[in-house]
């Protein structure tokens, strides 16, 4: 079987950093591991555009100028595929197109947003989903049909974390990431506890203006603020690696904020404190693999805090059982081989 391969990100030079073990494979959304489960990738010509239309037209070009054979366009997200989706929609591309959908199906305010959603998800033969919860919440919606999508354990790639997990812990607690995260809340209570903290972010995310929250807290002797810009996976995991506990402070967005950073606790074997996100398919206070606080909770993130810094045995503890759940369930060579299954039941001619 054949599939067109389409990233948001740069492909070719991420594969290559992934083989010199440089980038972590799950990023990747199965492409390391398609060809021993039996799939061909075709790779799209990643070009990077600031403007949404102007990506929408190359991607729409660069997919129907492919003289390649393949049978099925598989997106890791629809964001650039609109256009084609649309054309599958009307009748007028023949591939099925299957993608990843990292949020629930949205529900759309008025007959004409309705109307046009409810038509480009006639175009999308297949979506893959982060957890039950955005399954069920799509479905509310009426535009989607069960059958058309799967839940898919998406997990670290182990291997490239196994080569970092014995760097010496000289970091206590560590957050990285930078979509829809509550700093603000998260800087409150390093403030008041006085626990040793560095936070890695980015300037900006939208329209959320991180430095604006950070310069706030920078006369803290106890939090050290890194600022970074770019895809630098590696060197943030590295800082993870030498940390002892991952912290997920998340804004209540209905997806799965700051998902990507737990995994990667999970894999490194580190305990996690998170806000309690409805929406991941794992619960760490069930799989006692962390502690979950409420939004916006600051009185809530300090007793966190203050437990795993005095109960350093216990963090030890949930950090094991974090790393069993990565290695039944949440890792790249799982996640890797149910997506290969449904690709091939669904598209295999």
């Amino acid at each position: 079987m054949k599939i067109y391969y389409y990233h948001t990100r740069p492909i070719a030079s991420a594969l290559k950093e992934w083989k010199e073990h440089t980038h972590p494979g799950h990023i990747l959304y199965g492409l390391t591991h398609f060809p021993k489960n039996g799939i061909d990738p075709v790779l799209h010509p990643y070009k990077h555009f600031t403007s949404r239309w102007k990506l929408m037209w190359y991607n729409l070009h660069a997919i129907l100028r492919c003289k390649e054979n393949y049978d099925v366009v598989y997106g890791t997200s629809y964001r650039g595929l609109e256009l084609l989706i649309f054309l599958r929609a009307l009748g007028l591309f023949r591939k099925p197109i299957a993608v990843w959908h990292h949020q629930a199906v949205p529900q759309s305010k008025g007959w004409l947003k309705n109307l046009l959603s409810r038509l480009f998800y006639k175009g999308i033969d297949c979506m893959f989903f982060f957890s039950k919860a955005l399954i069920d919440d799509s479905l509310k919606t009426g535009k989607v049909k069960e059958k058309d999508m799967y839940l898919i354990h998406w997990g670290a790639d182990l291997d490239f974390y196994d080569r970092m997990r014995n760097e010496a812990k000289d970091k206590e607690f560590i957050s990285t990431g930078k979509e829809n995260r509550d700093l603000a809340t998260l800087l409150q209570a390093f403030s008041h506890t006085g626990l040793e903290f560095d936070l890695y972010t980015s300037p900006a995310n939208g329209d959320q203006k991180y430095e604006e929250i950070t310069n706030r807290f920078q006369g803290k002797n106890n939090i050290h603020i890194h600022i970074v810009e770019g895809i630098i996976p590696y060197q943030l995991a590295l800082e993870v690696a030498r940390s002892k506990v991952v912290v997920i402070s998340c804004l209540n967005y209905p997806y799965t904020v700051g998902l990507t950073t737990l995994v990667e606790a999970l894999a490194l074997g580190l305990p996690i404190i998170s806000t309690r996100n409805t929406k991941f398919e794992m619960n760490l206070e069930l799989e006692q693999a962390g502690m979950l606080v409420d939004y916006g909770d600051v009185a809530g993130w300090e007793k966190a805090l203050q437990y795993l810094h005095d109960h350093p045995e216990q963090a030890l503890k949930m950090g094991e059982n974090g790393r069993k759940l990565a290695e039944t369930t949440y890792n790249l060579e799982n996640y890797s081989r149910e997506l290969s299954e449904v690709l091939l039941k669904r598209f295999n001619r």
